[in-house]
């Protein structure tokens, strides 16, 4: 190398240093990187966590690892995975690890955070699942409004997983439970009529409180019916409450029931035909029978209750949340006596609302409606 080759080669490393820290100091000030840190603290990563917990939890990972730590063999078994997706379980497992939900030791997971240990208990089930309809439902209403606007495009039964949601609703099953126990005779017999039956614990509750209450439940969607029915079963109360896949607007029943009820679904029926859904409740009930509605209702102010409200704005069945005074209208005209809403717990946006059918005879049935679909109706 030439003396002159030599110095421009001793100039430009003697540089490079500089010309390095120079591209570092224009990186650092590019105004979008404090933006894109700032969103990856309070946005993303908290996203993340609340992505793999839902998931985790309603896969029954977190419960798998509630007794002990879980190899990768244990958790594929418990998955029902094949041995060719172990490398794809196993990352997925190790973003647990990153995002500090999961711990990783001598070759097993195990629950790290005190949110996915607490998830992970089966008296929580209900909250997990909420996590999960949050996230599985509650967002895309959120992300997909402004694109459903402007191409028409509705949200349909379809979109709900029914099983899920009805693990969800029990996270208000103690102010469910205090409405019944306000409402249900306890030692008379009693002829139940629950319409949209969920899981079936509501009817498991009143059937524990009163020894003599034999019922009927109803629910719209064939996989939530089936899974109410097994765990009927279960509670060894298959021979007191029978289970069928049933529209309250096509049931073919005489006024024979003494109690009907209706927990947390009477907004996936449309707004303008409640008056008419629950004259057809009424119509079902013996006289001097009681109707027992809950739900939330708008105008609380609750955030979750308006996301709520916001999915049923944008599907193509049912309607808004109830407000109080509206639903209390409604069932006047639907033709129940002596009705009344209630606050089950103070400064909640549940309520209870009952109504008597005070009719000395059978009450008045409207006609069913000649065509009903999946895609409008509700159980």
């Amino acid at each position: 190398m030439d003396p002159l080759s030599l110095a421009r080669a001793v100039k430009d490393r003697a540089q490079e240093p500089f010309r390095h820290l120079a591209a570092t100091a224009r990186t650092v000030a590019d105004p979008r990187l404090p933006l894109l840190v700032a969103l990856n603290r309070t946005l993303f990563t908290p996203l993340y966590r609340a992505s793999f917990l839902a998931a985790a939890a309603g896969s029954g990972v977190l419960r798998c690892m509630a007794t002990r730590p879980c190899d990768l063999e244990s958790i594929a078994e418990h998955l029902g995975t094949g041995p060719e997706e172990r490398r794809r379980l196993r990352a997925w497992l190790d973003i647990g690890v990153r995002l500090g939900e999961l711990d990783l030791r001598e070759g097993c997971y195990r629950l790290r955070s005190r949110t996915a240990k607490a998830l992970a208990r089966e008296g929580n089930d209900a909250v997990a699942a909420a996590l999960e309809e949050l996230l599985r439902f509650h967002v895309p209403a959120l992300r997909d409004a402004p694109r459903m606007l402007q191409g028409g495009g509705r949200f349909g039964l379809g979109d709900q997983d029914g099983l899920v949601v009805a693990r969800s609703s029990l996270v208000v099953r103690g102010l469910v439970e205090a409405a019944v126990r306000r409402a249900l005779p306890r030692t008379a017999p009693v002829r139940l009529l629950e319409v949209g039956c969920g899981s079936g614990a509501h009817v498991r509750y009143a059937a524990r409180l009163n020894p003599r209450l034999t019922a009927l439940a109803i629910d719209l969607q064939a996989e939530v019916a089936a899974r109410a029915a097994k765990n009927m079963a279960q509670w060894g109360l298959a021979d007191r409450v029978e289970i069928r896949r049933g529209d309250l607007r096509t049931l073919d029943l005489q006024p024979q029931f003494d109690v009907v009820t209706m927990h947390n679904n009477i907004y996936y029926f449309p707004q303008d035909e409640r008056a008419e859904v629950l004259a057809r409740a009424r119509s079902l009930l013996a006289p001097g029978g009681t109707l027992l509605l809950t739900s939330s209702c708008r105008g609380s102010g609750t955030l979750g209750i308006e996301v709520l409200n916001l999915w049923f704005e944008y599907a193509r069945f049912g309607g808004p949340l109830p407000r109080e005074d509206e639903l209390l209208d409604q069932l006047r005209a639907a033709g129940f006596d002596d009705v009344r809403a209630s606050r089950v717990l103070p400064g909640q946006a549940f309520r209870a609302f009952t109504g008597s059918n005070a009719a000395t005879g059978p009450a008045r049935a409207l006609p069913a409606r000649s065509t009903v679909t999946a895609e409008g109706a509700a159980s």
